[in-house]
């Protein structure tokens, strides 16, 4: 997920009132799970060093499939599944407690992105998500709780087509009451994480092809269409949201300069605040492209590949989550925002699909920045994600995700609430409500 930079929108009324029990305090085992984790930590820095050392493309992370199933298979009462569901990197771990009650689940990201490596932290997300799986189970067993634990590696994250829209369609997260997972930064520490939904359209002009000198009233100039279409997408800009981005580039041109062009072809990414207002841009652009064909005569295809939906926090976990985080000594800046102000960050991550099906966190830490305090998807950043610092940023992570998932477990009527306000969360959003 790439983090370009973030806006605070003080407008969380907008999505459904947070009803939070803010005046109880969180009574939890975040001394023991701090132990825990503080315990693993010697077996958890040449893991995550590997992942890093190695990156390696979406659905291709063998090397961190294989490493960190080996290291799963290693902990006592888990059940994994390598290769689970379909997808040679994709793999499950489940602890059961045998006895029912919430299951909480955490993701694991492993991929890199082309020539810059972790150059987006994925490898400080798989060991947060794994130390606090690892933690919650240990809870479980120490303190007799009722529920299950799942973690899943979760491949292909960068791009489109993410691993965790195909787990949903595959029916694993069918059980799951809520889903947890972190993403590392430099700007700020929040678990009101708010991202954008975007979509990606292949546009196709078919023409008719003629000589530019001879007989050009013979051809249709699918090129001319194309053109059209750009410009008129940028004439559009004008009028659309401040959220709204539309990325437009030509990927065929047509043929020689000296003739009637009878192909030509274009790629536009669509990101919009929400899902709602991206149905609401892609018309417009759509409107935009059949206008192209339109005036030139030319036959229009569009093939849509779908990209994520916006992330929707819910506002009961981020509140357990902030207060772990906080609790523990030496909180590092930036301080986390109040929970009624959305941290909004312009990318876009297929745990936004998931945010939609269950209650979830995508939580937003600060690791110290590279020499030269580049931001995500920057060669800066991939030497920042490789220190022991982001690392042990990562581990304290960690222990305020797995404190809000043992609250979820140890807590009478604590899901419920989460899963009351995700209800609310989900009517407002179908109402068309947009968020900032």
């Amino acid at each position: 997920m790439e983090e370009d930079g973030f806006i605070i929108i003080p407008k969380i009324d907008q999505l459904a009132p947070c009803q939070t029990a803010c005046q109880e305090d969180v009574q939890g085992h975040l001394s023991d799970i701090g132990t825990v984790i503080d315990n693993l930590s010697e077996h958890l820095w040449p893991l995550n060093k590997f992942i890093h050392d190695n990156p390696e493309l979406a659905f291709k992370e063998y090397k961190a499939h294989a490493a960190l199933v080996k290291f799963m298979l290693s902990q006592k009462g888990w059940n994994v599944t390598p290769s689970a569901y379909g997808m040679e990197t994709a793999w499950k771990a489940e602890y059961d407690s045998g006895r029912k009650g919430p299951v909480v689940s955490f993701n694991v990201e492993m991929d890199a992105l082309p020539d810059i490596g972790h150059a987006c932290g994925h490898n400080l997300i798989a060991i947060a998500s794994l130390a606090a799986g690892l933690a919650t189970a240990i809870l479980i067993q120490r303190y007799n709780l009722a529920g299950k634990v799942l973690i899943f590696g979760t491949p292909g994250e960068e791009g489109t087509g993410g691993g965790k829209i195909r787990l949903l369609k595959a029916g694993a997260y069918k059980d799951v009451h809520i889903t947890l997972i972190s993403h590392p930064g430099i700007p700020n520490n929040s678990a009101m994480v708010r991202t954008t939904a975007f979509i990606h359209l292949d546009v196709e002009y078919f023409g008719k092809a003629a000589h530019a000198a001879n007989s050009p009233w013979l051809g249709v100039n699918a090129l001319d269409a194309l053109v059209i279409a750009y410009n008129a997408v940028s004439v559009l800009r004008q009028q659309t949201m401040s959220g709204d981005v539309v990325g437009m580039r030509i990927t065929n041109g047509g043929a020689a300069a000296n003739v009637i062009h009878a192909y030509a072809a274009g790629s536009f990414v669509l990101r919009a605040t929400t899902s709602h207002r991206l149905k609401e841009l892609q018309e417009k652009v759509r409107a935009c492209l059949r206008a192209g064909a339109e005036a030139t005569g030319a036959r229009l295809k569009v093939t849509t590949v779908e990209g994520y939906a916006d992330h929707v926090p819910n506002c009961v976990l981020a509140e357990r989550y902030t207060r772990h985080w906080n609790s523990m000594p030496n909180v590092p800046d930036p301080p986390t925002p109040p929970l009624s102000e959305l941290t909004y960050v312009k990318a876009s991550t297929d745990q936004g699909n998931l945010s939609y099906t269950m209650p979830s966190v995508n939580v937003s830490f600060a690791i110290p920045p590279g020499p030269h305090g580049g931001r995500n998807h920057t060669p800066d950043f991939e030497i920042a994600s490789g220190t022991k610092e982001a690392f042990q940023r990562a581990l304290r992570v960690a222990k305020a995700l797995s404190g809000a998932a043992v609250d979820v477990l140890e807590t009478p009527g604590l899901n419920e609430k989460i899963m009351e306000q995700w209800s609310r969360d989900m009517a407002a959003i179908k109402e068309g409500s947009r968020i900032g």
